[in-house]
């Protein structure tokens, strides 16, 4: 029981990460964050009692981890926020500005279908300069 606990919470530290860092949506949303931890600690217990070896073990539980958390809204704001607005304001001002646009921003992902691919398509193009075009306009109402 004690290693499956450490299991339990490798997997919930290494979601909570991710969320936190890219997906700040769902960084406070506990009932998927438990879920997900507990279903990869279960899948890398059962691989491992299935006699997989530990890296096979590991990449079965990621990939319960972390499905559907490839494509991250907030990183693509982020980095157009820093690509385009960085000379604006100071580099510790990037992050929280993102996250202000973030809110901004979101509605336009409705238009799009997000895979977790998508960033490698064509239309990611259009998303982007979409998302600079709609910060560029609330920095010119709102200034920063």
């Amino acid at each position: 029981m004690a290693a499956q606990q450490k299991d339990l919470s490798y997997f919930r530290l290494r979601l909570q990460e991710l969320l936190n860092t890219s997906f700040p949506e769902k960084a406070n949303d506990l009932k998927f964050i438990n879920q997900r931890s507990s279903w990869a600690s279960n899948a890398y217990e059962g691989a491992f009692q299935s006699g997989n070896d530990i890296e096979k073990c590991i990449e079965i539980a990621n990939y319960i981890l972390f499905d559907g958390l490839h494509f991250s809204k907030f990183d693509t704001v982020f980095q157009v926020v820093c690509n385009e607005f960085d000379t604006l304001m100071a580099d510790e001002e990037l992050r929280p500005f993102a996250l202000k646009m973030f809110r901004v921003c979101e509605p336009i992902f409705s238009n799009y279908e997000l895979t977790d691919d998508f960033a490698y398509g064509y239309e990611y193009d259009q998303l982007y300069t979409e998302i600079t075009g709609t910060i560029a306009i609330w920095i010119a109402e709102n200034g920063l």
